[in-house]
């Protein structure tokens, strides 16, 4: 088409412009504030000039603006000047009523089956369609559950695609995860106190935990919520999966969900499992990189333990350096080099201590001390021997104390330096005998000043007595039979160490080699001090209760 056609114009407040380029629409804008055609008329008359592919949109737009400007609707179409002119021949007010078509209804439905969308094809047509045509279209389709009424009361208002029908999706179930009972993210850092003061000796290397302590929960999985589709096909839901239990090494599944400790000692969690492992490996040395070690089990140091620290087990204390100024108690005590420390250096063990040499240090063992070397100026002490047999045995200065027996090569030096060695009594059943004693007798001058206090405040009526006194006396009255039954307790004991100190054996001091001038010596608190150097001689009591130099 090539000439330029015209269907209305200014006087019809509307014009249609059939150009080799497309169709134009011109609105022009109202004079009297009323306009005499609608939509449905510019699309009956689109219709009427075989205009069907157009935009909707931009024809509403147009319409609305009608500010006097052509624009383009639709591509051109095929009409002759005669076809236009019977449209032209009156105003768009004696065109022929016709009913505005339906939009197309299509309906899109999601490939899982879960959901259903109206959408509109104007194309024929751009009439609402009611209600009733949504359902049936759904109807036609299958769709039987979740039909979303409100939505398409809502849809139907106009022509935006919206959801008819969405089905219930399928809730998966929970998988089964630990719930462990403990917290490692501590590990390496140091405490901090309530006061917000950083405590560089505890460093938190590790996390204890005692035997039958729980250290995980298995939570378990939960089932799955079936879902339902558009269709009404149930829709079957993932069940959660199950997680087995991390059971390691020293622990074990109580019930079906819970994790305990079968020993005391260190948590090593490697994800899949959760051990106890009651010994402590330290690579190196105890010092300001690992702060102080307090371990529920037996701790191996490959290194030192250096000036002003501790380490602290319930088990067996292994240090292949030395100790240096530090404090170390265990069960037993095995150090491959020395003890040394101007008196700080302090070791206590409920049996054995092993060691090359102590230097200016603090000895205690229940059992047995076995000193390779030396000890110079040290307080060793020993509930059942001291023995010193291998390379220089020599024991100098400072006062050996053993239950049983002392066995050592040298004791003192040529220059005669005090030294001091007992045997035949306990030195830790003595210790504790006398703390004993003075605890016993603190409790007994307690429990007799309350017992006078409460003499004297019985003399008083009660009744007249404001109520801070009657507290106090309550308070007193209650104290009374606890600090009572304590002073029984101490007084057993006292009995029990009195007796086994009375029927220890008589003790032996055997010395291989020397003993120097200066040595002073108690065998069962009979003394002797040494004036001429003995020669492997044993040191005992002899049938009249005296003290026998004998031969070694």
């Amino acid at each position: 088409m090539s000439e330029h056609l015209v269907l209305g114009g200014p006087e019809s407040g509307y014009k249609y412009e059939f150009r080799p380029d497309g169709v134009y629409l011109t609105i022009y804008p109202s004079v009297d504030g009323e306009r005499l055609f609608e939509l449905s008329d510019m699309r009956q008359v689109l219709r009427e000039c075989r205009v069907m592919d157009y935009d909707v949109g931009l024809l509403s737009r147009t319409m609305r603006e009608a500010n006097g400007q052509p624009h383009k609707i639709s591509e051109p179409v095929q009409i002759t000047a005669e076809e236009l002119a019977a449209l032209s021949d009156g105003e768009i007010n004696e065109l022929e009523p016709r009913e505005e078509p339906f939009a197309r209804l299509v309906l899109d439905i999601t490939r899982d089956k879960m959901k259903a969308v109206i959408r509109y094809d104007t194309r024929e047509g751009a009439r609402l369609p009611t209600k009733e045509m949504v359902l049936q279209a759904l109807d036609d389709a299958g769709i039987t559950f979740g039909i979303n009424e409100e939505a398409i009361e809502r849809g139907i208002k106009g022509l935006t695609s919206f959801t008819a029908a969405e089905g219930n999706m399928p809730i998966a179930g929970e998988n089964a995860y630990i719930d462990r009972k403990f917290d490692l993210s501590t590990q390496g850092k140091p405490v901090i106190d309530e006061y917000d003061k950083v405590d560089y000796k505890d460093m938190n290397l590790f996390v204890l935990a005692k035997e039958n302590q729980t250290l995980a929960i298995r939570i378990p999985q939960t089932k799955g919520i079936p879902g339902r589709n558009i269709f009404g096909d149930i829709v079957p839901a993932q069940n959660g999966r199950p997680v087995p239990m991390p059971e390691g090494k020293n622990t074990k599944v109580v019930g079906d969900n819970r994790l305990i400790a079968t020993a005391n000692g260190q948590i090593i969690d490697k994800g899949s499992r959760i051990s106890i492992d009651p010994r402590l490996e330290i690579k190196g040395s105890v010092g300001v990189s690992t702060g102080d070690i307090d371990f529920d089990g037996t701790i191996r140091i490959t290194g030192d333990v250096e000036h002003g620290f501790k380490v602290t087990a319930t088990g067996d204390i292994e240090i292949k350096g030395s100790i240096n100024g530090a404090e170390v108690r265990g069960r037993n005590v095995y150090i491959s080099g020395g003890i040394t420390g101007a008196e700080r250096a302090k070791v206590y063990a409920e049996k054995d201590v092993r060691t090359a040499f102590a230097e200016n240090a603090l000895i205690e063992a229940g059992g047995d001390i076995y000193i390779s070397d030396i000890a110079l100026h040290s307080q060793i002490r020993a509930g059942k021997k001291i023995i010193m047999e291998d390379r220089h045995g020599q024991i100098t200065g400072g006062h050996a104390v053993a239950g049983e027996e002392v066995s050592v090569k040298i004791i003192g030096n040529p220059s005669y330096v005090v030294t001091r060695i007992s045997v035949g009594i306990d030195p830790n059943l003595q210790k504790e005998y006398i703390e004993l004693k003075k605890g016993y007798k603190d409790s007994k001058k307690r429990l007799t000043h309350v017992t006078q206090t409460l003499n004297t405040l019985s003399k008083l009526d009660i009744n007249t007595l404001p109520q801070s006194r009657v507290d106090m006396i309550n308070q007193l009255t209650r104290s009374q039979f606890p600090l009572a039954g304590q002073i029984k307790r101490d007084e057993k004991r006292l009995l029990e160490i009195e007796t086994l100190l009375a029927n220890m054996k008589n003790g032996k001091i055997r010395v291989s080699s020397t003993i120097y001038p200066g040595s002073r010596l108690a065998v069962n608190n009979l003394f002797k001090n040494v004036q001429t150097e003995y020669k492997r001689c044993t040191i005992s009591l002899n049938d009249s209760g005296e003290i026998e130099v004998g031969p070694y």
